[in-house]
């Protein structure tokens, strides 16, 4: 069994900041690449961030400049969002992807979402 927990998504005003928490627990063997995605209601979940186990970082364009993603002790991923927009209202998901023993290939797990509500 995999778990990923978040935390940290709530209310805030524009151009105020957030820091959304994920960790993963239970069987693991190794994890790869951790990333948050988003989603609105009537529309597909889209990638914020991702980061690999070698610290290599992508973010959607809407986000650069303002969120940064990093990693914890391999199991841990943050996404410190700064700025934030009305344009950035969503549920959260915490990504990873993680093999659970030797013998087999990376699996991807979601988090069960944080709400993220920034205000105008």
């Amino acid at each position: 069994q995999v778990q990923l927990v978040e935390s940290g998504g709530g209310l805030v005003q524009a151009g105020g900041s957030l820091r959304l928490s994920c960790a993963a627990s239970g069987s693991i063997f190794s994890i790869n690449n951790m990333g948050w995605y988003r989603q609105d209601p009537g529309k597909q979940r889209e990638l914020v961030a991702r980061i690999s186990n070698s610290g290599s970082t992508n973010y959607a364009d809407s986000v650069k400049g303002r969120f940064t993603i990093s990693r914890h002790n391999a199991n841990t991923v943050y996404l410190q969002m700064n700025n934030l927009e009305p344009e950035d209202t969503a549920v959260y998901y915490c990504n990873a992807l993680i093999r659970t023993n030797r013998w087999t290939g990376d699996n991807s797990y979601w988090g069960q979402g944080t709400q993220v509500t920034v205000s105008s």
